[in-house]
């Protein structure tokens, strides 16, 4: 036990307090005794509440397991199960339509659709580079991924692939901002003449695409243009290694990509005690102070990373233009069900993590709301948090309840918290309508997460029989139904041009190539936000944007009502052909403890959270505990229906511990697994594994959080 202080009735870890009072508090108008007696009063009527709808979840859950044991081996009935859903009060009736009625949201949120990081809040970092990814170099993008097809060379700059850029880049111009009788491959010269961009004395086919510029105005610096609310900058440097040799004399074009990202308190990070969250909330408290920076070595030199400035233009009209040069920040909370040991409650209880998180990081987040100019990150006065693993429309009136009582105790106007509904649950996502109506007038954002949502559905209805393979769970009807409820009750619920509607992650940050090709579905689908797993993505995801116009897509889709239905969704993705081979069998379940393997032992051994952890393939994937979570349940589900048996998985983790412990060879702070697997990485892979059926909705959090603590105990 680490040292405690006394506040207000709570002991609260000495690290923490002195962080809370000396860094974060200073500047916020709060005085430490108001704080601490406010969250005091938070987690003596809400922990209670916590409490009881941690219960309800678990009675809902043991009266469908039993529903389905008692019907073990005859068909599903489908129509029977629904009618039993609504009678236990899983499944609520759906109440009148009605329009979310959030106010004061910044344009990033309501009108301007765009990618969407998201990034481990423990790494500064990585989190400046986030922020940063408002803006980023399309050459540089396409020079240096397969987004065209192949990999760069080694060695220097190579003149051809260079050329093959910049031939890529006037294509997307002439696409995107066509010029009348030419085109932007051929031009010599672009230039400002009374208040219009001309390129070799020809005008945009829409003049309205010129936003501004930089410079003289007869040979700019930066031209600046716009579609479909993202911004353009072509950059003129004829001094530049690249605008030397091109006739226009442009050096780059910079895209703006990223327009929000989420600093991540939970899934990406490996937060267990004070420690951990001081450097959480440490960091968030440098993006909205501003002054956070890293310095790191590279390339035999230090550098400091630090939020990027505003960038400033001259607008068509000749008066200042200023544009963010960083990404609208959300910040994502934990969920209902983690309790932490650096605050014990009055009767010595440790509190929950997800109270915690609303009381600190919103406090945090009054040093943005109190500026009045310069760098800020929200100009509409708002701070904007996401809430992950809501199960139903009580726990979003719930989460309501709490920022209304945070914001009470901290003095900030009702509804300045807005709230992102993460939709990864069944029980949300069959109610969300009644879900979102319970937060209508902060809602700022909704979200589909595969991962999260099928490790949810193959615990939810673990009873009910074996599931498909992981490749044919996607391919089944439950996941279009879901993708597309999603969106189109966002869109009943008045979110469009108000709020984010968004897609999940695209997992594989070294193929941009099919990236390319394939998350155009995305802002197809009518969603205005979609994650990506780096600022190079968010790059070239952002041409998607451009070619899609998001919100005409949205008002069709609005205008032919609802495409998939709660009967749908409810779909159990069962297994429909059991005569597998022993080798399909062995082979699914390796790939399953491979992943997670690889993915624990970095979490349990280094405190990494969020990783490009190499498949059994070795192919870097982008894993979190999302992913964790539905491999663990898979296997889980597999073995409960003897499906394999515990010998056999036994025999896949070991194998697949010597194939993790080869692909981190090269990792000098890598502890391997094999050949002893007495170690407490392995030990908790197994954990999830072969207790998957008693973790509570089959998360992650419990096993990770223990055996992280133990490590940290051993030091």
């Amino acid at each position: 036990m680490s040292d405690m202080v006394i506040r207000a009735g709570l002991q609260v870890d000495a690290e923490l307090a002195r962080f809370v009072e000396g860094e974060a508090l200073p500047g916020t108008g709060v005085d430490a005794d108001e704080f601490w007696s406010g969250f005091a009063g938070l987690v003596a009527e809400f922990g209670p509440k916590n409490r009881a709808l941690l219960q309800k979840r678990s009675n809902l859950q043991h009266q469908i397991d039993d529903w389905h044991r008692a019907r073990r081996g005859k068909p599903h009935d489908h129509e029977a199960y629904c009618a039993f859903l609504r009678e236990i009060g899983y499944l609520l009736p759906e109440g009148p339509d009605f329009s979310i009625d959030t106010a004061n949201t910044d344009p990033e949120i309501a009108t301007v659709p765009g990618p969407q990081l998201v990034v481990p809040i423990t790494n500064a970092r990585y989190s400046l580079n986030a922020a940063n990814a408002r803006w980023g170099s399309l050459y540089d993008c396409l020079y240096g991924t397969d987004a065209m097809g192949s990999l760069p060379p080694k060695g220097g700059y190579e003149r051809g692939r260079g050329a093959r850029v910049v031939t890529r880049a006037r294509v997307f111009l002439d696409e995107t901002f066509p010029i009348a009788g030419t085109s932007h491959g051929d031009v010599r010269r672009y230039y400002v003449h009374e208040g219009a961009l001309l390129v070799d004395d020809h005008p945009l086919v829409d003049p309205a695409q010129f936003a501004g510029y930089r410079g003289n105005p007869k040979a700019p610096d930066a031209v600046l243009l716009v579609n479909h609310g993202l911004h353009v900058e072509l950059v003129f440097d004829r001094a530049h290694f690249i605008g030397s040799r091109d006739q226009a004399c442009m050096a780059d074009i910079l895209l703006e990509s990223a327009v929000t990202a989420i600093a991540d308190l939970e899934d990406s990070v490996a937060c267990v005690d004070a420690e951990d969250k001081v450097q959480a909330y440490g960091n968030w408290l440098g993006l909205m102070k501003g002054d956070l920076t890293d310095t790191f070595e590279k390339g035999g030199r230090n550098v400091t990373r630090r939020l990027n400035a505003d960038r400033s233009y001259i607008a068509p009209d000749g008066t200042p233009l200023t544009l963010k040069g960083r990404a609208l920040l959300w910040v994502r909370n934990v969920g209902p069900l983690m309790t932490n040991p650096s605050i014990l409650d009055a009767a010595g209880g440790e509190v929950y993590e997800g109270l915690m998180d609303a009381m600190i990081t919103v406090m945090i987040a009054m040093h943005d709301l109190k500026k009045t100019g310069g760098m800020r990150n929200s100009v509409a006065g708002s701070v904007y948090v996401v809430k992950p693993k809501l199960h139903g429309p009580e726990e979003v009136a719930f989460t309501d309840e709490v920022f209304a009582r945070v914001e009470q105790v901290l003095g900030l106007p009702q509804n300045t918290v807005k709230l992102g509904l993460m939709d990864e649950e069944r029980r949300t996502s069959v109610n969300l309508k009644e879900c979102i109506r319970a937060a209508k007038s902060r809602i700022a954002f909704i979200n589909t997460g595969f991962l999260d949502r099928t490790g949810d559905e193959i615990h939810t209805s673990m009873e009910a029989g074996p599931f498909s393979r992981k490749d044919f769970i996607k391919r089944k009807a439950w996941i279009g139904g879901y993708e597309n409820q999603n969106v189109d009750i966002g869109l009943e619920c008045g979110l469009s041009g108000r709020a984010q509607i968004g897609k999940g992650m695209w997992a594989m940050p070294d193929m941009m190539a099919a990236m390319l090709e394939q998350k155009i579905e995305h802002p197809k689908a009518g969603a205005n936000c979609a994650w990506v797993p780096s600022p190079t993505a968010a790059v070239l995801h952002a041409l998607h944007y451009h070619k899609i116009d998001v919100f005409a897509v949205q008002a069709k889709l609005a205008k032919g009502g609802r495409r998939a239905y709660v009967d749908t969704v409810l779909d159990i993705p069962l297994a429909a052909y059991l005569k597998w081979t022993e080798a399909q069998r062995v082979r699914e379940v390796e790939n399953n403890c491979q992943g997670i393997l690889g993915y624990v032992v970095r979490w349990i051994d280094q405190g990494v959270g969020c990783s490009k952890v190499p498949d059994i393939n070795d192919v870097g994937l982008m894993e979190d505990r999302a992913t964790c979570r539905i491999s663990a349940q898979h296997v889980a589900n597999w073995l409960h229906h003897d499906i394999v048996s515990e010998a056999v998985v036994m025999e896949a983790m070991m194998k697949m511990a010597t194939v993790v412990d080869r692909q981190n060879a090269g990792d000098p702070a890598y502890q391997p697994m094999a050949p002893g697997f007495q170690g407490i990485a392995f030990q908790a892979a197994c954990d999830l594994v072969f207790h998957g059926r008693a973790q509570p909705s089959g998360y992650t959090e419990p096993v990770l959080h223990a055996r992280r603590i133990a490590v940290k105990a051993a030091r």
